[in-house]
């Protein structure tokens, strides 16, 4: 008896251990729940949202190539229409073919056939807002790569034109914040800059360049190093802001804050929009053969300067936005954005308004308005650069040998403010220059219209 009781306990004990590795093992197992591709013209980037982290191994084979990528206890928890995916599913990318190993598998394999050689990278992003857990694998073209080198140096023309860099939040895989009209944050930011990209290079002495063209994503470093390689004299980065409840509206522009965000608000839209990109390193500024000490003072000086450019910038931004959308805030706020932490380009990140908010959501969406914030962010932009036009641009030149006065013959429909907008000059100068006591105006009436001193 005390035999067969030592064998049962020993039999109970072993299958304890065997359920125990069981569920350690279901535990251990996690599933890819979805599979989405996104081509940009630098890279194909695909996400795996995954059920819980999973390390994973790559290794590229060739004849043909092939990259393979292996999730160790991961299985397709939703198995795609078909075995492998092909043809227009993956048009613009880097990849011929996707193929996946059986479903009756322990462990995924995912193989994928490429057209060109590709230099991967892997991570592993954390959950944000609607996502989850993700294992984002991106494959870098090699003429991508070496299009990334910064240009050969080139003898540029005396008087150049004004770079303004313009960034369209978001994109691809990250939509931004999502109205309740379902309007994506990522599509109507990049129709403002589009338009506002448009009206700058329409206007003689100035340049725009778009750190992206379509719906795919950047990473906010590279936005900036973007504009750094185009030498970009501004950066405006592009948004619509979102809050928790639907109430809060109107426009804001914000500038970089050393110290943290001026506000409740301030500190948590920065914290949505960070949170978007959690790989990066310092800027691109070159001080590679400065001491320690002497680095620190030139971007601390570098930063004041960029900073207060950036803060009037933004001033100007918002008197021209107000009489087209209600203000959230009157002045620039300041906050740590990633995307404006560039120490030599003056950069503000503009949120033309609340997508949360219901109203604002159909304004955003509508061309017309579109076409209004546009031309009011360029406006601003331009009454700056008015008052400070960079040394050697053609603006520079044009600012410095424009005419004391100028002469105009009031037609018919002409209206003081319309003619004041034309000029870019105030109302009120023009109403001085002419000792003008209203503003009313007569067909065949000369005015002067005075310069900016």
């Amino acid at each position: 008896m005390v035999m067969m009781a030592m064998q049962y306990q020993r039999s109970l004990q072993q299958g304890l251990v065997v359920l125990l590795c069981l569920i350690a093992s279901s535990a251990l197992a996690t599933s890819v729940n979805n599979i989405r591709i996104h081509a940009s013209p630098e890279k194909t980037r695909l996400v795996f949202d995954v059920a819980a982290p999973r390390e994973h191994t790559l290794f590229m084979l060739e004849n043909p190539l092939r990259l393979v990528i292996d999730m160790p206890a991961t299985t397709l928890a939703k198995q795609p229409r078909r075995q492998s995916w092909r043809g227009k599913d993956l048009t613009n990318t880097a990849i011929r073919k996707i193929r996946f190993s059986s479903a009756k598998q322990p462990d995924l394999r995912v193989v994928l056939e490429l057209d060109a050689t590709v230099k991967p990278r892997s991570f592993l992003l954390k959950p944000v807002a609607q996502y989850g857990d993700r294992l984002v694998i991106d494959l870098f073209r090699q003429t991508a790569l070496e299009s990334s080198k910064p240009p050969s140096k080139t003898v540029h023309s005396v008087r150049r034109d004004i770079v303004i860099a313009i960034d369209p939040g978001h994109g691809g895989e990250d939509p931004g914040s999502i109205g309740p009209g379902r309007t994506f944050e990522k599509t109507v930011v990049l129709a403002i800059a589009q338009a506002l990209a448009m009206k700058v290079n329409q206007t003689p002495g100035f340049k725009a360049i778009l750190t992206r063209q379509g719906d795919y994503y950047l990473e906010h470093r590279k936005r900036t190093q973007i504009a750094r390689e185009q030498k970009a004299d501004v950066f405006i980065s592009i948004h619509a802001d979102a809050w928790k409840t639907a109430q809060p509206s109107g426009a804001s522009v914000f500038a970089i804050s050393q110290r943290g965000a001026t506000s409740e608000t301030a500190r948590w839209i920065a914290e949505k929009e960070n949170r978007a990109d959690l790989i990066g390193g310092v800027g691109n500024v070159s001080l590679d053969d400065k001491d320690d000490v002497l680095a620190g003072v030139l971007l601390d000086l570098s930063m004041t300067a960029s900073l207060g450019a950036s803060l009037e910038m933004g001033q100007q931004v918002l008197e021209a936005i107000k009489p087209i959308n209600k203000l959230h805030k009157k002045s620039v706020e300041q906050a740590s954005f990633i995307v404006l932490k560039s120490p030599d380009i003056p950069s503000i990140l503009v949120e033309t308004g609340f997508i949360s908010n219901p109203g604002e959501e159909r304004k955003l969406r509508s061309k017309a308005h579109q076409q209004k914030i546009a031309q009011a962010i360029f406006d601003g932009v331009y009454a700056y650069f008015e008052d400070r036009p960079p040394e050697g641009t053609a603006f520079a030149a044009k600012v410095a040998n424009r005419q004391k006065h100028q002469n105009y013959t009031v037609k018919k429909g002409d209206t003081l403010s319309e003619i004041a907008q034309r000029f870019r000059v105030s109302q009120q100068s023009i109403k001085g220059a002419n000792a003008l006591k209203s503003d009313r105006l007569r067909v065949g009436q000369l005015l002067k219209i005075p310069g900016r001193s």
